[in-house]
């Protein structure tokens, strides 16, 4: 698989057409799995190729049970300068409802090793809306995180997707379905108490201290060229999308012939509005109606006027912004937006 990938970034040399590099992230499945040899590689194949800024935020995504003191040790002595910890809650009985591989424990143990070998530079996942999660056991859970001094939060409400165990469960009513006034509850309760904690709610999902925004998925948001390598791997260059084959064995084989099985999108001007519309209504900075192309801009303001009214949308000069309450409603305002 490294090979493989080492492979892509070598065929892929052209796409980003020679933009400086700011950001990397080692997500999507287990990357904490790769020796630090491996990750050492594939960085050093990326610097071959890629001008790297000098502060590039270079992220691993991890478990807790993966990040042990001894993996925690070696990323210390890495370029690898920000973790971002699969926690989802601080209970036992969620953590065993979301069928996690670690326990409460482990999650603890783990930021007090990162935090102790000078990861300052770090971000949690917490989901909320889960059956087995009382609004005290939420209160506990943020709590936890910001006694830890957490700079970067990404909050999650539980989804119930098709054809999941959970959907099963579910169906079965061997769990209960989610509770979404409690949910919404939960949401509110997260945005207040951040908002008292000192961070920015800078998108929907993500909270964070001045100066520690995720660059990462900043430069998604705001529609920024990305590269993706390895299986299932998605890649924007700002017109089209292309996206990896997700078949490991038939990624790798394909690779050592020196080819790249992938598929490839060209966005139409609805396309590209409607993902414009999605993606900045979302975050702090809002839709820029300038941004809009004309073709979309009598559309937007009419289909955006009923939110104004409703106080769901703010506008602030040529920017729409989501209010609290709208915050609530994201996804059904963004999809009544579209063409």
């Amino acid at each position: 698989m490294v090979l493989a990938i080492l492979k892509e970034v070598e065929l892929q040399r052209n796409y980003l057409q020679g933009e400086s590099i700011k950001t990397i992230y080692f997500g999507g499945g287990t990357p904490s799995l790769l020796e630090q040899s491996d990750l050492d590689t594939i960085l050093k194949k990326i610097n071959e190729i890629h001008e790297v800024a000098g502060d590039a935020e270079i992220t691993l995504e991890a478990n807790p049970d993966d990040l042990t003191l001894e993996k925690l040790k070696q990323l210390s002595d890495s370029p690898i300068n920000r973790l971002s910890i699969g926690t989802q809650s601080f209970s036992e009985v969620d953590l065993k409802f979301m069928n996690r591989a670690h326990n409460s424990k482990e999650a603890i143990e783990c930021i007090e090793n990162a935090k102790k070998l000078g990861f300052e530079n770090m971000t949690i996942d917490l989901i909320y809306g889960t059956p087995t999660m009382s609004d005290e056991q939420w209160e506990m859970n943020m709590q936890t995180a910001f006694d830890f001094e957490i700079p970067h939060l990404s909050c999650y409400c539980l989804t119930v997707e098709p054809n999941t165990a959970l959907d099963h469960f579910v169906k079965n009513k061997k769990a209960q379905p989610v509770d979404e006034e409690r949910a919404a509850r939960q949401f509110e309760r997260l945005i207040d108490h951040c908002n008292e904690e000192g961070y920015d709610h800078y998108e929907i999902s993500n909270f964070g201290k001045k100066g520690w925004y995720s660059k990462h998925n900043s430069a998604y948001w705001l529609g920024e060229k990305y590269l993706g390598i390895g299986p299932a791997a998605h890649s924007f260059d700002g017109i089209s999308r292309q996206w990896n084959i997700s078949h490991n064995a038939k990624y790798i084989a394909a690779l050592k012939e020196g080819k790249l099985l992938s598929e490839k999108e060209e966005l139409t001007p609805e396309s590209r509005y409607n993902e414009y519309v999605m993606t900045s209504l979302r975050t702090i900075w809002g839709t820029d109606f300038n941004k809009i192309e004309k073709g979309f801009q009598s559309h937007f303001l009419k289909e955006i006027e009923t939110y104004q009214q409703s106080k769901d949308v703010i506008q602030n000069g040529d920017t729409f912004s989501l209010s609290k309450k709208g915050k609530l409603l994201a996804d059904r305002i963004a999809s009544d937006l579209f063409v």
